[in-house]
């Protein structure tokens, strides 16, 4: 892998993540930008104790465009985007319209491909394998920021999930606190080492899950299920069999065969409603442990929580979504119209022959 980093015309860093190390990226934002500013505020909710990014001026992104105006696309011509360069394999670089910035984090954008009538899910493994890289190295450089806490690498895939751009792309968020879904997850971590003797809650988790019939994929250095509890109608787990804190921990063996684990993962999902269906739209979302301090779950450490992707759609059967509504939203109760096991099965059936 090769590593480039520039800056946009307005200041803002884009790095070239290259398989080839000759490549050369000298092409220079043409761009009459002015320097961005933003508004992002973080407010702590006294009640609940989580908090809310205020950020008025997303009000004003990019909505969807048509193709040939899509910022995401290399420039071409006099067609300029916020990637100067003809060509790349992966580019990231530092949102223009951030939910979080300056002393309230930081979000980047990461492009997966040139390929604007593509899905991550028609990458090559090598390709995928870069992006592997690219979050990995992005994980690595934006914890060493001050005012960084946790660093959650995502990919929103849909019209149907929220996204405004439909060029194949993710986003990194560099976020100045330790988010309240990983603040749960080290709370039961902590109780359950504390009540079990010192045993860990997520070796347990996946040792239970291995044993059962909800397994989706194996493989020797990952595993993929569908969780007990699962939230969504269709959701997968995958974590790595050796239990590491974040990206940067896995062994050299899990890198080479995340590719062909998770490319196989989402074909599945675009699978699972039948031929001749949409795209399925999805959330794929890692979570990792926090960089700062685990303050107020004692007993623990870094090493004690366990790396893992969740994969999930929000659609539960062809042609019907599952929003989000009372229970859900009002009460953080979810119902969940597909059994587990049913999803577990069916992901089994789709699998590539």
């Amino acid at each position: 892998m090769k590593k480039t980093s520039t800056r946009l015309a307005d200041g803002r860093e884009l790095i070239y993540y290259d398989l080839r190390d000759d490549v050369v990226r000298e092409a220079v934002d043409r761009r009459p930008l002015d320097p961005v500013a933003t508004a992002s505020e973080i407010r702590r909710d006294r009640l609940l104790g989580d908090s809310v990014a205020i950020a008025s001026h997303r009000q004003g992104r990019t909505y969807h465009p048509p193709a040939d105006e899509c910022p995401l696309c290399p420039s071409a011509g006099d067609r300029l985007s916020e990637i100067p360069d003809s060509s790349y394999d992966v580019v990231v670089f530092e949102n223009r319209f951030p939910s979080l910035a300056g002393d309230a984090g930081r979000c980047e954008v990461v492009c997966f491909t040139p390929d604007h009538a593509a899905s991550f899910a028609d990458l090559t493994p090598e390709q995928a394998g870069l992006v592997l890289e690219a979050w990995t190295d992005r994980t690595a450089e934006l914890s060493h920021l001050p005012s960084v806490a946790q660093v959650f690498c995502f990919e929103n895939r849909g019209a149907e999930i929220g996204v405004t751009l439909g060029h194949p792309h993710g986003q990194i968020y560099a976020y100045p606190f330790v988010t309240p879904r990983t603040d749960l997850m080290l709370r039961s971590l902590a109780a359950f080492k504390e009540t079990s003797g010192g045993r860990n809650l997520f070796d347990d988790i996946v040792a239970e899950e291995h044993a059962g019939e909800r397994v989706v994929l194996e493989g020797e250095h990952w595993l993929a299920f569908v969780p007990h509890a699962a939230h969504w109608p269709y959701e997968v787990h995958l974590y790595p069999k050796r239990r590491v804190p974040d990206l940067l921990g896995l062994d050299e063996g899990a890198r080479a065969e995340f590719p062909r684990v998770y490319l196989e993962l989402l074909r599945r999902f675009d699978r699972v409603f039948g031929e001749g269906q949409p795209p399925t739209p999805y959330i794929a979302a890692w979570h990792q442990a926090p960089f700062t301090a685990l303050e107020g779950h004692a007993g623990i450490n870094r090493d004690d929580f366990a790396l893992h992707l969740e994969l999930f759609t929000i659609r539960r059967t062809s042609g019907k979504l599952k929003f989000l509504a009372g229970s859900e939203s009002g009460m953080s109760v979810f119902i969940n119209d597909v059994p587990p096991e049913a999803a577990a099965e069916r992901l089994r059936e789709v699998a590539s022959s």
